[in-house]
């Protein structure tokens, strides 16, 4: 079993729905993945709620998390969110970047935007790395 740990500031965003994609097009035999931010936020954005919801996934209920080496220790791969200099640096796991905006405050033209962007690049990756439901 692989875990994928998405990473972003504020783990309220593109993290999340990061992780929710994954969770629903992954074969959960083979991966899994857990989210997490440098400076967590208290919930996650309304915006990303309510496009979330649009695609049938709920995150209303999601808390955000820190990002701590403890989590990241078995993650096989960390991806990041468009975080620059926050990003964070935690040896070990492969590393891979998405700059991405990040939805909060932007709208939900912008949001659904984002969104859309997220799903199509864990498609691409779980399809890359062989972990897609078949």
């Amino acid at each position: 079993m692989k875990t994928i740990l998405f990473a972003c500031i504020h783990n309220a965003g593109r993290s999340q729905m990061a992780a929710a994609f994954f969770e629903e097009l992954a074969e959960p035999t083979l991966a899994r993945a857990i989210s997490a931010g440098t400076e967590p936020g208290d919930h996650v954005h309304p915006e990303v709620v309510t496009v979330m919801r649009e695609v049938g996934l709920e995150l209303g209920a999601k808390r955000p998390r820190k990002l701590t080496p403890e989590l990241a220790r078995d993650a096989e791969l960390l991806i990041t969110m468009g975080c620059g200099e926050a990003c964070p640096n935690v040896p070990g796991p492969r590393r891979d970047d998405w700059p991405l905006q990040d939805p909060k405050g932007a709208g939900l033209e912008a949001a659904r935007r984002i969104r859309d962007e997220v799903r199509a690049r864990v498609r691409t990756l779980l399809e890359r790395e062989g972990w897609s439901r078949r």
